[in-house]
């Protein structure tokens, strides 16, 4: 069975990312035991890796270079904020252990539209926020296998993505 398009396939992969300045980094490993499954041919994935997964069948191997322009984009100077941090009290209280630098926050823009910030730094101007996806402006290689590949249920074609390894059971 090849990867086309409505085929669940299971991939593990290792996924390094490159500033330009400090060399290859490895960022995640999905390994075979725990693979990560997607329904070809819905936008579940960046278009340049489901197109090197295209035709290929369980067993092959596949690499994939994106340049950020095809990945998570460009780093956006726009999407750091500052926002005070009377906004992050609950109760009148203030919540020291919300406001650590590195916490991942997830928050809703002016129209509703779920973020996520990653506080950067606290200081008198309030509480500094990186609302960049955590690989703006990098490159991503991605090296793996395809683990299996299956045809997917009508209930997940009809949804646009899969519903766990073996479809979805709805009692």
């Amino acid at each position: 069975m090849k990867a086309e398009k409505d085929k669940v396939v299971a991939v593990a992969y290792t996924l390094k990312v490159d500033d330009g300045e400090s060399g290859q980094e490895l960022f995640e490993t999905v390994t075979e035991a725990e693979p990560f499954y997607f329904l070809v041919g819905h936008s579940n994935i960046f278009p340049k890796l489901e197109e090197a997964l295209l035709g290929k069948e369980a067993g092959d191997r596949f690499s994939v270079f994106i340049d950020f322009e095809n990945g998570y984009g460009d780093y956006d100077d726009s999407k750091k904020v500052i926002i005070p941090k009377a906004n992050f009290k609950e109760e009148g209280k203030k919540n020291k252990d919300l406001l650590r630098i590195g916490s991942v926050i997830p928050m809703k823009d002016d129209k509703g539209n779920q973020m996520r910030g990653e506080i950067t730094k606290v200081d008198y101007l309030g509480v500094h926020m990186d609302f960049n996806p955590p690989l703006a402006g990098y490159d991503l290689y991605f090296e793996g296998k395809i683990v299996s590949i299956r045809d997917a249920e009508q209930v997940e074609i009809e949804h646009g993505h899969v519903h766990g390894p073996d479809g979805h059971h709805h009692h």
